[in-house]
Parts: structure tokens; sequence; C-alpha cells
């Protein structure tokens, strides 16, 4: 199995969990003399033997990425950890520049805004690192669909 169709499992396996969880919790405390539409103790069971198959998914999707490498020689585990470094990145400069843009507000008071940032360098480093970014997850992406997901 490629370590992608691991990442689809863990994600479809979390998913499961969520709908469990709100399964057992409408299931859980009826009326008295109803009986529940399932039974929450069976919903239990179901969801602690999930969360151990998620668990060694996640330990099989952590082995590979600490081994695995992208084309750029970069660990999995490091091209993640930078992904989510450039996403954080490009979220505050694209945040900074707009909220730096100056919009004309006329009202009764009229008070001027000045920005306090240079909105079109911010823009700019925004889209340097987006771009970077991009190019990281298509590597990122490569390198799951070519490996091997590690037991």
């Amino acid at each position: 199995m490629k370590l992608a169709e691991g990442l689809a499992i863990r994600a479809d396996q979390q998913k499961r969990l969520l709908q469990l969880r709100k399964r057992i919790s409408d299931n859980a405390q009826v009326q008295e003399g109803d009986k529940p539409a399932e039974d929450p103790n069976k919903l239990l069971e179901e969801y602690i033997d999930l969360t151990e198959e998620l668990l060694q998914m996640i330990n099989k999707i952590n082995r590979t990425n600490n081994q695995g490498q992208t084309a750029s020689g970069l660990s999995l585990a490091e091209a993640v950890t930078l992904r989510d470094h450039l996403k954080r990145q490009t979220d505050i400069y694209r945040g900074m520049a707009e909220a730096g843009l100056v919009r004309e507000r006329y009202g009764r008071v009229e008070i001027k805004s000045v920005s306090m940032v240079n909105v079109s360098n911010l823009q700019r480093l925004a889209d340097d690192t987006s771009q970077e970014l991009r190019q990281l997850d298509t590597d990122i992406q490569e390198a799951n669909w070519t490996t091997e997901l590690l037991d």
C-alpha cells in the first residue's frame, strides 16, 4: 500500500470516529420506555476498535514519513513540517496585507486611516511563499504516491 492510500484511510477513520461519537451521544439517553435506535455500548466497542486501528495507521504513517524522502531530499516528516510553516507564513503575510489596505470610508466624522505596513511588499512575500508552498506540496504528493507505507 502506498503512503497516500494510508493517509486516505487515516482520514476516513478520523471521520468515522467523529460520526461514531455523535451516534453514541445521540443514543446514550432516551425517554423512559423507549429504546435507542442503536445500542450505545456496541457503538462504544466499535469506537474503541476503530481507535486502535487508527493508532496503528498513524504509527505506520509516522514511520514512513521519518524514512521516506521527497525529490528535494527532505524527509517527508521535514517536508510536512516545512509545509505547515509556509502555510502559517503565507497566512500572516496575506492577513497583514489585507489589514493594511486603506479603504476610504466617509461618514459624519471623517477620520483618515493610514496604513502602517507595506501592502505591496507583504503581498509579494505572500505570493512568493505561496509558490514555494505549492512546489513543496507537489513534492509531498508525489512522494505520497510513490512511497510504500511501512509496517
